[in-house]
């Protein structure tokens, strides 16, 4: 491309290229080959879901993961799939197992204002299945097996001023619990979703987030289980265009946490958020992934999230997918994880992942760490007379704190700095 000068940069779409333009190692405007030949999986190899010569074909790319609502289509993962390799799955088995879940397994109640709009969706009855489509076996069976929908809608134009707020409770280990949730918001709503999970279940859980043109949404999914609970989920959001779109997740409690937590964008003009705090103790599994999908131009994401871990056998994975397809030029997108180990034995486990098809966007990144205290920090607060002890929970804290005050809902924020408080007490510190 011949070089422009600055004050007459050319555009492509909207967007500045010529000496203006961001410059890409190795890439183009057409962007990077990530056609089959350059992601095919061998016979050998795990390659995205795995489950089968067909799927995994070229699979090398997110694009090319397999989505539906056939449970055949996603066999029984046998833990040697790349989508499933970290994840203990002999305590998965009553969530995968393709059957309805029992009646009064999880109650769901819902608190909203009178503006709020709660009802049900049957299979079929849109704007249910609209959004989220079905990326793992656990997705697929939830899909299945709930004949009706929670549907919490926020009508266009009105502004929510208290969370709206969706409270699942378990009635007890092992018992098994499908769920289907449908949170909508019409053209410049302006709402925040709370859903928290307490006591103990089996529980797979899908939720699909509708961002009108214009909306500005909030989702956070607060994971409070009992020690013995099992939870996999996979939230699935559409942003409209100009809008702003919010997702945090925060896992303490449980098991097993499994999430999927993903985004795409209806539109151009969108800026779309992921943040993730989770705090694993010995013998907790916690898992998060997540996949921003960037399927149209000029839109912004951010995802961020941090974990602690201790104890001898906790457990914690963050994977996470960026795609910027061809067309989405001018996107600008970045994702970052952080892990800080308190004690021995624990063991975080970190892969970002991105792929970029253009070369024409405002800019990507990815970074991602795991590591133990910084004895800086230590030394710093000590030397001003801070006992040890003290000094290890004000970095802990610290390193937490940016995700709760992500939040934005004090009574939240407040009861989440408690529970960080006991999880110190339990790590000793």
């Amino acid at each position: 491309m011949t070089n422009t000068p600055a004050d007459q940069a050319e555009k492509v779409a909207g967007v500045e290229v010529g000496e203006r333009r961001i410059s890409i190692p190795g890439m183009t405007e057409e962007g990077e080959n990530l056609a089959a030949e350059t992601n095919q999986a061998a016979e050998h190899s795990h390659g995205g879901l795995g489950e089968t010569k067909q799927l995994t074909s070229g699979i090398g790319s997110r694009a090319n993961r397999h989505t539906g609502f056939d449970v055949a289509g996603f066999p029984q993962p046998s833990g040697r799939e790349e989508e499933w390799r970290f994840t203990p799955l002999k305590k998965l088995t009553g969530v995968l197992t393709d059957e309805a879940g029992q009646a009064d397994a999880a109650e769901h109640r819902v608190t909203a204002s009178e503006d709020v709009f709660v009802s049900s969706l049957a299979q079929g009855i849109a704007p249910r299945d609209s959004v989220l489509q079905p990326a793992d076996r656990a997705a697929a069976v939830a899909a299945k097996n709930v004949d009706d929908a929670l549907h919490v809608s926020v009508p266009a134009d009105v502004e929510v001023a208290e969370p709206i707020r969706v409270d699942i409770t378990g009635a007890g280990a092992g018992r098994r619990a499908n769920s289907h949730i449908v949170l909508q918001a019409g053209t410049h709503a302006k709402a925040v979703f709370v859903l928290e999970h307490r006591g103990s279940a089996a529980f797979n859980g899908n939720v699909e987030v509708i961002v009108g043109d214009g909306a500005d949404v909030k989702v956070i999914s607060l994971q409070r289980w009992d020690d013995d609970a099992v939870h996999v989920g996979q939230h699935d959001a559409e942003v409209g265009r100009d809008a702003s779109y919010k997702h945090v997740a925060v896992s303490l409690g449980g098991a097993v946490i499994r999430l999927n937590t993903n985004f795409r964008y209806a539109a151009e003009g969108a800026e779309a958020e992921m943040y993730g705090l989770y705090f694993a103790d010995a013998g907790q599994h916690i898992e998060h992934r997540t996949f921003v999908d960037h399927n149209s131009p000029r839109n912004t994401s951010n995802v961020l999230y941090k974990g602690a871990l201790q104890g001898a056998s906790a457990r914690t994975v963050w994977v996470g997918d960026v795609l910027i397809r061809k067309e989405a030029v001018g996107t600008d997108s970045y994702e970052k994880n952080q892990n800080l180990v308190l004690t021995d034995g624990a063991r975080a486990d970190s892969v970002p992942n991105l792929e970029i098809e253009t070369g024409v966007i405002e800019g990507a990144g990815h970074a991602s760490s795991t590591g133990r205290f910084d004895e800086n920090h230590l030394f710093y607060l000590m030397a001003r007379g801070i006992p040890e002890k003290e000094a290890r929970q004000l970095v802990v804290r610290g390193f937490l704190n940016e995700i709760i005050q992500k939040i934005g809902v004090s009574s939240i924020e407040d009861s989440l700095q408690e529970d960080l408080e006991n999880e110190l007490e339990i790590a000793g510190f």
